[in-house]
């Protein structure tokens, strides 16, 4: 009885999904946003979000949020943080689960299933205002992802199959936002156990050329789990 007045007597509110999607494009660090479509606050810059429908949880919805607009599964995801101000939405009482994600930019095959969205990518230092507290979420999801890069191999995941140290090392420069010593990451990466050396070169910026790597996938989902100080 008194499980069943508790339930009558409590409003419901609305869960929502915010995604922060990461990814490296002309070696920068940059972050992809959308007009919003709907009221209120329709054409302002956002992050990507929907409600979450009453037969998925909160992961399966940000799953779902991705699948729609990239056509791609398994996308590298983490939850980030639950944002539940009162007044945090001018639309209803809203509570959102916020997620931050990495994309391997090729704006050569992949296309943005967003309906009518405008979608672009930005510099960090060039967002514009965001809604809401959408800008928090980025702010939290940037400082989140480079404590996870120190010590667990993420970078590895905005790099296409096949790539070169030097585009291993861009990557890592753009989340870091800083140089990095090229001796002493290759000497760093190359004893870590995470690549497989290939007998193919990549020549398209050189005549030599410069030998392409792959992941080792197992050594990448040990170190995954126990972690690595990368020292970058």
């Amino acid at each position: 009885m008194y499980l069943a007045l508790l339930y009558e007597n409590v409003r419901p509110l609305l869960i929502a999904v915010d995604c922060i999607i990461f990814g490296v494009q002309d070696t920068e660090l940059k972050l992809l946003i959308f007009k919003r479509e709907v009221e209120p606050l329709a054409g302002a810059w956002s992050l990507l979000g929907s409600f979450v429908n009453r037969d998925e949880s909160v992961d399966t919805a940000a799953e779902r949020i991705l699948f729609e607009l990239t056509g791609l599964e398994d996308i590298y995801m983490e939850q980030l943080h639950c944002y539940g101000a009162l007044d945090r939405d001018p639309g209803g009482r809203v509570v959102s689960i916020a997620y931050w994600s990495l994309i391997r930019v090729d704006q050569n095959h992949l296309e943005f299933n967003v309906r009518s969205h405008e979608a672009k990518w930005v510099s960090l230092d060039k967002i514009p205002d965001l809604v809401l507290d959408h800008r928090d979420m980025v702010e939290r999801a940037i400082a989140n992802l480079r404590e996870k890069a120190r010590f667990k191999p993420v970078g590895f995941e905005l790099l296409p199959e096949e790539f070169t140290l030097g585009q291993l090392l861009k990557v890592y420069e753009a989340i870091f936002d800083h140089p990095i010593d090229s001796r002493n990451f290759r000497k760093k990466l190359l004893n870590s156990g995470l690549l497989i050396p290939l007998t193919k070169k990549d020549k398209s910026t050189s005549k030599k050329g410069s030998f392409l790597y792959k992941f080792n996938q197992e050594t990448y989902r040990q170190l995954s789990q126990e972690g690595y100080n990368f020292g970058f």
